[in-house]
């Protein structure tokens, strides 16, 4: 597999961002969860730089970054929480949906 050269970008200085690629004809993955352990595995991330691709550098990249991606007063509340013992877990842990609830909005789902 091809993957985007992402230590060397991030090395060099540059901003990362991650997403799924939700394409019915070749690729139907919605689950960040995995996208994040990929760029862990193949991309050499550590699990924090994954997690800030996943987030603030992808809401930056879809121009949201004043409105979503970070914890922050005056942004909108959408976020995950994982009973998992460290974020580093996001990292290696695929297989299974760590998510214990998901805040869209400010609003519980």
């Amino acid at each position: 597999h091809d993957y985007t050269p992402a230590r060397a970008l991030i090395d060099a200085g540059g901003a990362l961002a991650l997403a799924t690629d939700c394409n019915p004809g070749t690729s139907w993955c919605e689950n960040m969860q995995f996208m994040i352990a990929l760029a862990c595995r193949y991309m050499k991330l550590s699990p924090a730089e994954a997690i800030s691709a996943a987030t603030i550098n992808a809401a930056h990249a879809l121009g949201l970054g004043d409105e979503v991606g970070s914890l922050e007063p005056g942004k909108r509340a959408d976020l995950s929480l994982y009973k998992i013992p460290s974020h580093q877990h996001l990292g290696y842990r695929f297989g299974t949906n760590m998510a214990e609830a998901v805040m869209a909005g400010g609003q519980m789902l």
